[in-house]
């Protein structure tokens, strides 16, 4: 008996065989689920997309209540900085806004005519320039150094010395530095037993702007090595080994692996280290301008403070502070735009 083809040998055929969808049906069936612009677009619908977070922004939604309370509804009240603010004016300080005067620009051009307030920006500039030069790359190098140790616990116990002072508040830190530099410290007294006296490095006012840098690493350049660190271990060992295999020394390994590694971390914080450029700090400063004066002390941010919490002026004190803050916002985005041209990501993409 002849077997016609396709045909088992028992003369029936077997069952049609189920074709696999093709690309035409796929994409048939994709455009009748997703609009028609969002699949032109490319993009998931908002509606899609909200259920399929609704966990993550539910759990998001307690940290957007406070930003929302605590940072952005404040800055409601910068409109004092346009007025005659006083708050006495109303039994409560709130409703004093709507009975204040109005003024315009007084209280920014009283600022841009004020010396001390030139003072205390350029003392905030200078701080800021040798805070970059001298802070920002030694958590950089030490974070370097921390992971070029060998045995896990060494890494671990320095770690740990390195990041505690960042635990610290800054009286204490200032404590510290006075047992150590000033004029009845440790070296002030050695040195008093060998006949040198007159040590005080606490009161000079020459020195304070490289004393407050001191101080800023020695408090939080333990927290900067975490993140290096951090981006550090992201690094596969297989491009050390690669590069070993291809001669290369432990320098150029570091310069070569390591540092590019590291920089897109790196221009991420600089542009937020920029973006910060005048808040040098506040306590810091301010628990030390009685012993080096406030011609040296003296920054934007307790120029602010003086002006408005000792001598009550709110309406000044609040147009420095909006000014302050617009010069950073323009700092940030600038600083973000340069990242972009190195072919970075920064704060945010393009």
């Amino acid at each position: 008996m002849s077997l016609t083809a396709g045909s088992r040998p028992d003369g029936t055929r077997p069952p049609a065989a189920v074709e696999e969808p093709t690309a035409a049906v796929a994409a048939a069936v994709t455009k009748e689920r997703v609009p028609p612009k969002a699949a032109k677009a490319g993009k998931v619908p908002f509606m899609v997309r909200l259920r399929r977070d609704r966990t993550l922004i539910l759990m998001t939604l307690p940290v957007i209540l406070l930003l929302l309370v605590f940072n952005y509804v404040p800055l409601l009240g910068n409109v004092v900085a346009f007025q005659e603010y006083d708050p006495y004016v109303s039994s409560n300080g709130v409703t004093a806004i709507f009975h204040s005067p109005w003024v315009g620009v007084e209280q920014f051009s009283r600022m841009f005519d004020d010396p001390l307030f030139w003072g205390a920006a350029k003392n905030t500039l200078v701080l800021f320039v040798l805070q970059l030069v001298l802070f920002f790359p030694i958590p950089i190098a030490l974070a370097l150094l921390i992971n070029s140790v060998i045995r896990p616990r060494v890494r671990a116990v320095a770690q740990a010395i390195m990041y505690l002072p960042h635990f610290f508040s800054w009286v204490l830190v200032v404590t510290v530095f006075q047992q150590i530099l000033g004029g009845a410290g440790i070296i002030a007294q050695t040195l008093e037993d060998h006949g040198w006296s007159g040590f005080d490095l606490m009161t000079n006012a020459g020195l304070f702007k490289y004393l407050v840098t001191a101080q800023a690493v020695w408090k939080d350049a333990g927290w900067g090595i975490i993140v290096f660190l951090a981006a550090l271990a992201a690094v596969s060992t297989d491009l050390y080994e690669a590069a070993a295999m291809d001669g290369a020394g432990r320098w150029r390994r570091m310069w070569h692996v390591t540092l590019p590694a590291l920089r897109p971390v790196i221009a991420l914080l600089l542009v937020l280290r920029v973006g910060d450029a005048l808040s040098v700090g506040f306590e810091q400063f301010l628990l030390q301008r009685d012993a080096v004066g406030v011609g040296a002390s003296e920054v934007l941010d307790t120029y602010v403070w003086n002006m408005g919490i000792q001598n009550g002026d709110f309406s000044y004190a609040a147009a420095v502070g909006l000014v302050k803050g617009a010069i950073g916002v323009c700092l940030v985005l600038g600083a973000n735009k340069f990242a972009h041209l190195l072919g970075e990501q920064g704060v945010y993409h393009k």
